[in-house]
């Protein structure tokens, strides 16, 4: 009876060991799947993930100044040169944001719909939540790419005269770049499976706008303390119920010696964002795919 208890042990250990290693496997397989896709597809990756930070730095740090347009609060090549700084921690955290919803949340748009793609995913050897979530890795891996081709933009394209002063916080850059693609992913997949594929193109004009231009990508969360009704900083609170003003902060934080909002703040509610987003999107994607 003894040995016949050891070997059941035994085939159950033996049993979940495969069920593990299967999903490792499918997992890994999901993950190169899109990598593969995503190499294959570069050459309509790499121009639709710069064009909206090259306008933005195009506009801002060459058009603007060549015509006699001042930005900065008009102080001249100081204040145009902080406003550069200002624009490229945003725009690296805004690419972030744009590429991370993206990358997720238009692909479930087509694969939830009438050819029902995902299918195919959700037949792999593994749970529903780690197709998910490989949804999110393979969205965060593009945000990466697309924060490192803001850099080259930014010291090539600007006026004469114009410094984009930038002083690089190894330690914050390096944390904050996978936590902010985990967190744009997330919301990805939030937006993927809570809004119908027929109406994911307004999810630009009524959430990702809003976002962009109460997000901090033209200015920094500080300054808006100047804004007040009654001795109250109403827009400066009304901001933080933003994601993006978090992101564009700590790349504010990473990249200049400017003011920003506290690191002690950031963190932690980017690492609430992340959970709160991630939970949500993968409760969506389970209902979506057993509905």
């Amino acid at each position: 009876m003894r040995n016949n208890i050891v070997h059941s042990n035994a085939h159950v250990a033996k049993s979940l060991r495969s069920e593990a290693t299967a999903s490792r496997a499918a997992f890994g397989a999901l993950l190169l799947r899109d990598i593969a896709v995503l190499r294959k597809n570069l050459s309509e990756f790499i121009p639709r993930t710069i064009i909206q930070p090259f306008l933005l730095v195009f506009v801002f740090l060459y058009v603007f100044p060549q015509i006699g347009m001042g930005i900065g609060g008009g102080s001249g090549l100081t204040g145009e040169s902080r406003f550069a700084a200002v624009l490229i921690s945003g725009v690296v955290g805004l690419s972030i944001m744009f590429q991370g919803i993206q990358a997720v949340a238009l692909p479930l748009a087509t694969e939830f719909g009438y050819t029902k793609e995902i299918e195919d995913r959700v037949l792999a050897p593994l749970s529903v939540s780690l197709v998910a979530i490989g949804k999110v890795i393979a969205g965060t891996i593009q945000g990466f790419i697309a924060a490192a081709l803001v850099f080259p933009i930014a010291y090539v394209i600007h006026a004469k005269g114009i410094q984009v002063q930038l002083s690089v916080h190894w330690f914050i850059l390096l944390t904050l770049i996978p936590i902010t693609g985990i967190m744009t992913s997330s919301l990805g997949l939030v937006l993927g499976t809570r809004i119908a594929p027929r109406n994911i193109g307004a999810m630009f004009g009524f959430i990702v706008l809003p976002m962009t231009f109460l997000g901090g990508t033209y200015y920094s969360w500080t300054s808006l303390s100047t804004i007040k009704v009654f001795g109250f900083p109403w827009l400066q609170a009304l901001v933080c119920i933003n994601p993006l003003i978090y992101v564009t902060e700590g790349f504010r934080a990473a990249l200049t010696t400017m003011p920003h909002m506290n690191l002690y703040i950031i963190y932690p509610v980017l690492l609430a964002f992340c959970g709160l987003f991630l939970w949500v999107g993968i409760k969506g994607f389970k209902k979506r795919v057993l509905s």
